[in-house]
C-alpha cells in the first residue's frame, strides 16, 4: 500500500457510506476513512455517495486506519499538522474572532492566525461585522515562525469552490441547451437569471418577438423561466439566454401573409425622424418612411402621430431575412369595406340610372 505524508492531497472514489463514516478507494483493496459529517448540511442531507469522485487529504494513521478529511478542523490542527496544511494548501476550519487593523483574527484550534480584508469573502461586498463569529474555511498563504506568524484567507477557497463549480456547470450548460432558472435582477438591458448559482443574462431582446419597452413589465424578481442557452463563454464566466428561441418566430410565414399590395390595419407602435413603425401583429412591425406618408420632410413626426393610434397601411415589400417589413400610408381597411358596400347598394337599386342623372332625363322627356 502507498505510504502518504500528512497533508497529501488524492484524487479518489467513494467506495460506500455507512453511518457515520464515508470509505474510500485507496488501491490495492485497501480503504481509507473520513467522517461524513464534512458531507451533511444543516438539514441532516448528504451530499456524498458511492462511486463520487472527491478530493480528500491525508491526517494520518490510527490503529491501523488511514484517515482523511476534505478540510482541516480546528481540534486536529497542531502546529506539524498546520504547517503540512501550509505545504499542501489543505482546507482549514477557523472561526473569526475579531476585526483587528487590516483585517481579521482568526482561530485554528487554539493557534490565532490573521486574515487580511482583501482575502476575506469573495466578490460579493459585505460588511465587516458580518463575518465576525462565523465558523469559516481558510487556505493558509503564510506560515512562519513555528506557527506563530499564519496568514490564512478564505476568499481562496471560495475562488477555489467557484472555479471548480463552473468547471461542472460548463459540461450541463452549453449552447443550445434548454435550461431553468429564477429571475434575481431586472435591468434596462435584461435580466439575470440564477441558474444553480451562476448569473447568466437574459438580454431585453431576446425575452420576445415584440419589442420590449419596460422589462419589469413582462419579467419580474423571483420568476421562474425556462430558457435557451444561446451563448456560453466560460471562460469570461458569460451565459446569454433566450425565451423567444422557445416560441414561433412570426417571421416566419410572415412572407406569405403579408404580400406587396396587402391593405392592413395597424397600430401606430414607434416614432422616429425617418419614419413610422406600425405594428401589424404580435412581434410584427414594418417602417412607414416619411416619403410615403404625404407630409414635408421637415414635419417634426412626433407631433402629428401618435404611438397607440390605428394607422392603415399597404404594403410594399417583405424581407424575411433582414425582418424588414416597408409600407404606405391607406386609406383603412374599414372605409374600403364601407365603400364597397356602398357601391353594391347602388348597383342593386331599383332606380335606373337615369333618376339618378337628371340632365339624361331631361334630354330623354324632350324626344
Amino acid at each position: 500500500m502507498e505510504r502518504f505524508q500528512v497533508g497529501q492531497k488524492i484524487d479518489t472514489t467513494v467506495v460506500a457510506v455507512s453511518g457515520d463514516t464515508v470509505f474510500i478507494d485507496l488501491g490495492l483493496k485497501s480503504e481509507g476513512m473520513l467522517s461524513v459529517a464534512e458531507f451533511t448540511d444543516k438539514e441532516g442531507n448528504v451530499s456524498v455517495k458511492e462511486g463520487d469522485k472527491i478530493s480528500v487529504f491525508f491526517l494520518g494513521e490510527k490503529r491501523g486506519e488511514m484517515l482523511f478529511t476534505t478540510r482541516l478542523s480546528g481540534e486536529k490542527a497542531d502546529n506539524s499538522v498546520l504547517e503540512s496544511a501550509w505545504k499542501s494548501g489543505m482546507p482549514v476550519e477557523g472561526k473569526v474572532e475579531k476585526e483587528i487593523k487590516g483585517g481579521f483574527e482568526v482561530t485554528i484550534g487554539t493557534t490565532r492566525a490573521f486574515c487580511p480584508y482583501s482575502q476575506m469573502g469573495y466578490r460579493q461586498k459585505a460588511e465587516a461585522s458580518e463575518f465576525v463569529g462565523k465558523h469559516l474555511t481558510f487556505i493558509i498563504q503564510e506560515y512562519k515562525n513555528e506557527g506563530k506568524s499564519i496568514v490564512v484567507s478564505n476568499r481562496a477557497v471560495r475562488e477555489r469552490e467557484a472555479k471548480e463549480h463552473l468547471s461542472e456547470l460548463s459540461k450541463q450548460i452549453s449552447e443550445g441547451k434548454i435550461v431553468r432558472g429564477k429571475i434575481t435582477a431586472l435591468k434596462d438591458y435584461g435580466a439575470f437569471v440564477d441558474i444553480d448559482g451562476f448569473q447568466a443574462l437574459l438580454p431585453v431582446s431576446e425575452i420576445a418577438h415584440r419589442r420590449i419597452e419596460k422589462i419589469d413589465e413582462v419579467l419580474s424578481v423571483g420568476q421562474e423561466v425556462e430558457a435557451k442557452v444561446i451563448k456560453a463563454d466560460w471562460e469570461k464566466e458569460r451565459v446569454s439566454l433566450s425565451l423567444k428561441a422557445l416560441e414561433k418566430d412570426p417571421w416566419d410565414s410572415v412572407a406569405e401573409k403579408y404580400t406587396a399590395g396587402t391593405k392592413v390595419d395597424g397600430t401606430i407602435a414607434r416614432i422616429a425622424p425617418f419614419g413610422i413603425f406600425v405594428n401589424l401583429e404580435e412581434g410584427i412591425d414594418g417602417l412607414v418612411h416619411i416619403s410615403e406618408l404625404n407630409v414635408d420632410k421637415n414635419t417634426n413626426l412626433s407631433k402629428k402621430f401618435k404611438v397607440g393610434d390605428k394607422f392603415s397601411v399597404v404594403v410594399l415589400s417583405v424581407s424575411r431575412e433582414e425582418k424588414r417589413i416597408a409600407l404606405k400610408s391607406a386609406s383603412s381597411v374599414e372605409q374600403d369595406n364601407e365603400a364597397a358596400s356602398y357601391m353594391a347598394k347602388q348597383s342593386s337599386d331599383s332606380y335606373s340610372a337615369d333618376t339618378y342623372n337628371p340632365f339624361a332625363a331631361y334630354f330623354k322627356n324632350r324626344k
